[in-house]
């Protein structure tokens, strides 16, 4: 297994099929092709799983090549616990997302399969890089296929959309390039173990802390550069929606606890408060802006911005506990639940977007007035949705429960006001979710488009069946998921609480 280059085959696998599968012109096979790939994909993925040991700290399957080598600039690859986790929910709703929307896309179907593809190549490489650079160009080149998915499969205002959605991303990475080459001015490397060891000033780290927190902060996205997600969300295309939720936006909470902590803990430290004012505002405003939306899709759109709120609440909570108060047990708690909040809202905002995608197939409207009664003519598709809805309020029992609890857990060891202001979500995320449920499935037929409605086909099982399944055992028994992922969380916590304070 050590010989085998499995996160180059990871990579390159979908790039490469999408790129042949752009030559077929039959529809059909091509929506095949694609699902071959995809599942070759996550099937060979799981060889990440058996193959890793997670009671070693250090890197594994590793890869390290010379690509620039006048620039110090290598092809190098690894993975820990916790971009094990992140890859194996990529290939997975990377199927679950292509066999969703089967039919949903009727014209240049080779091309809009290949861009998913391409897409989860790319994501698997962000998730993999110990190159910095190599790093940027796939966070880069993810860009292009979400612009095109965007911008020609999308609704009618999809131009607007994926500029909007282009020009924050690009702008906030520009930054995120400066410091990269700043760094590789300083130390002469682009390996993300070197950058670990460098010794910057007060000044430098507080440069480089607000490049990388801006070029992340629009990923995830942090308020206030949240604007363009609810506008991507609605013009995207049902997969469009269910990948850019349950995995693009993991990408900025992964970019922080790779670049921010490890690179820059004493800026990280010094500014976190601002972090945690701004993750609160996403938890507590913008779960009240979701109250208010009349369509589905952007009413879930701001609810994942609040629930992402989690993940760098979590992240910084934990900062301070280490570099402030040594309290590294505590630490640990605050990264674990904000690594399981980022799995859990995969497995939900991916599970709620399908659940959007079944309607709109069936009534091309994403209104929720001209919804009502659905349960009274989809039965078994009202249960899957319950289950969705009630993950998304945080209920126990259910993934959307277990990481804001433990980020919450660890907030109350820093500061009980902190805690008590995440812990609004459990009743903002209940009301808007709830609501949004009760107005589109209970009551009397609402009209006779809904009375015509028909309940979930065999694909449409399978698809809610297995985001259903996550949700549940993540809930249930998330053991196995903080297990994969301990030795790293802990070796993160021990490297930023022994990094040298200013």
């Amino acid at each position: 297994m050590s010989n085998w280059p499995l996160l180059s085959v990871l990579i390159w696998l979908p790039i490469l099929g999408g790129a042949l599968i752009l030559a077929i012109r039959d529809a059909q096979t091509a929506r095949w092709a694609s699902l071959g790939v995809a599942v070759l994909t996550f099937v060979a993925s799981l060889s990440l799983l058996g193959g890793y040991n997670p009671g070693i700290d250090a890197l594994q399957f590793v890869e390290a090549h010379a690509w620039i080598p006048t620039y110090n600039i290598g092809y190098n690859l690894g993975v820990d616990g916790i971009a094990v986790a992140l890859i194996l929910l990529t290939t997975l709703v990377s199927v679950l997302a292509l066999i969703g929307a089967w039919s949903a896309i009727d014209k240049r179907v080779n091309q809009y399969v290949a861009a998913f593809l391409i897409l989860e190549g790319v994501t698997v490489g962000i998730f993999s890089a110990t190159d910095a650079m190599l790093f940027y160009v796939f966070f880069e080149a993810m860009l292009i296929p979400m612009f095109l998915i965007i911008g020609v499969w999308g609704g009618p205002r999809r131009i607007y959309a994926a500029l909007k959605f282009f020009l924050y991303t690009f702008l906030g990475s520009v930054l995120m390039l400066v410091a990269l080459i700043y760094l590789y001015m300083k130390g002469g490397s682009f390996q993300l173990a070197d950058l670990y060891a460098l010794q910057l000033s007060g000044k430098e780290q507080t440069w480089i802390f607000f490049a990388f927190l801006i070029a992340f902060a629009v990923k995830v996205p942090m308020f206030p550069v949240h604007t363009w997600l609810p506008d991507a969300h609605v013009e995207a295309p049902t997969a469009g929606s269910v990948i850019l939720a349950a995995i693009a936006l993991k990408i900025g909470g992964y970019g922080f606890l790779r670049f921010n902590l490890p690179i820059v803990p004493d800026a990280s430290q010094e500014w976190a408060w601002l972090v945690i004012a701004l993750s609160l505002i996403a938890v507590i405003y913008v779960g009240l802006v979701a109250l208010v939306q009349d369509d589905m899709k952007k009413l879930i759109a701001y609810s994942s911005i609040a629930h992402m709120g989690f993940v760098t609440l979590g992240t910084f909570i934990a900062l301070w506990l280490v570099r402030e108060a040594g309290n590294v047990d505590a630490a640990r708690l605050g990264l674990q639940g904000a690594m399981v909040q980022m799995i859990s809202h995969g497995f939900v905002s991916g599970a709620m977007f399908s659940c959007v995608g079944v309607l709109y197939d069936r009534m091309h409207s994403r209104r929720i007035a001209d919804y009502g009664g659905v349960v009274n003519v989809m039965p078994w598709f009202a249960t899957f949705a319950m289950l969705f809805f009630m993950a998304n309020a945080g209920l126990p029992g259910t993934s959307g429960f277990v990481g804001e609890f433990m980020v919450i857990l660890s907030a109350f060891q820093r500061n009980p006001w902190i805690a008590l202001g995440a812990a609004t979500t459990l009743i903002i995320g209940a009301a808007y979710t709830l609501w949004l449920y009760k107005r589109i499935f209970f009551g009397e037929v609402a009209n006779s488009h809904v009375a015509e409605l028909k309940d979930i086909n065999g694909r449409e099982w399978l698809v809610l069946g297995v985001f259903a399944i996550g949700v549940l055992a993540l809930g249930v028994y998330p053991k196995p998921l903080t297990d994969l992922m301990e030795p790293s969380i802990a070796k993160l916590a021990m490297q930023i609480a022994s990094s040298k304070l200013l």
